[in-house]
């Protein structure tokens, strides 16, 4: 596996597939690079915590970064090369001027209008998309693999390569499925985070989505998995079923929906998300 550190030493993997990481590899991201490697394609892992994509008050100076693990996580699952790029590589004219970029990024629809992690976090999106299109110009792959733990986020990145096909011509997102662990908890770089106690009451997250699965009704699964997190000790920021194309209200001949939460215990923020029949 190579390691690479600037963007001269890309070209032999451009063409390939790639995975965009901000490092702290787990199963989740081990399944996105043996999906990308079972496409016969090179992978190239990309580790990068982003600046840009955190608020004022979140957790970006004490994001967990375990790049020897990550290297060898990387290994394991088939990845052909593994880049890691420096902040000056990645924004050339400084923080402040990517800061500032970045709250003024063209943003597609859905990054906007749903009133989930735009309404909770509003300055995300613009990061985030800011970031994944330097690394989709620099590293000029032909397909991405990204997971659906983090759905809008992956409808957002999907939107923007669709909207900007000449940028990125036969560019193509491809979503994997969520890995959880043995009692269901969704697989996340923050689950490190958690305590014994936060981690048993985390466990109300997957609860409250199962209860959702057969409800006969949005309103329904919304007012059960409410009721769920109440029961566990989770502050919750939102609990909704919606749309999985939009991420708006259901359509009426909808045949499938998407329960979406996300909660925090004290300082930690998790979300999660499952497709329902409703």
């Amino acid at each position: 596996m190579k390691f690479i550190e600037t963007s001269a030493e890309l070209g032999s993997t451009r063409g390939g597939a790639v995975v965009p990481t901000m490092g702290a590899l787990h199963e989740g991201h081990a399944s996105l690079i043996r999906a990308g490697a079972a496409s016969g394609r090179p992978v190239l892992v990309t580790i990068f915590v982003n600046p840009t994509q955190f608020g004022p008050n979140e957790d970006y100076a004490r994001y967990p970064r375990t790049l020897e693990a990550d290297l060898k996580i990387a290994e394991s699952a088939g990845a052909a090369a593994v880049f890691v790029p420096s902040i000056e590589a990645i924004y050339p004219n400084g923080i402040e001027t990517a800061a500032a970029q970045a709250a003024r990024f063209p943003l597609p629809p859905i990054a906007t209008t749903p009133r989930l992690e735009d309404a909770i976090r509003p300055t995300h999106f613009g990061g985030v998309c800011q970031v994944v299109s330097r690394l989709f110009d620099l590293c000029e792959p032909s397909i991405a693999f990204f997971g659906e733990k983090d759905f809008q986020q992956l409808q957002v990145i999907t939107q923007m390569v669709e909207q900007d096909s000449a940028r990125w011509k036969s560019l193509k997102i491809i979503p994997c499925p969520t890995v959880r662990e043995p009692d269901g908890l969704a697989m996340s770089s923050r689950n490190r985070y958690l305590d014994a106690a936060q981690r048993s009451s985390a466990l109300g997250i997957w609860q409250a989505l199962q209860s959702a699965m057969n409800c006969s009704t949005a309103a329904e699964g919304e007012t059960l998995m409410r009721q769920i997190l109440d029961q566990h000790g989770l502050e919750t920021q939102y609990a909704v079923i919606r749309s999985p194309k939009t991420l708006g209200k259901l359509e009426p001949d909808g045949k499938s929906a998407r329960a979406l939460i996300a909660v925090k215990l004290g300082s930690i923020r998790l979300i999660d998300n499952a497709e329902i029949g409703v």
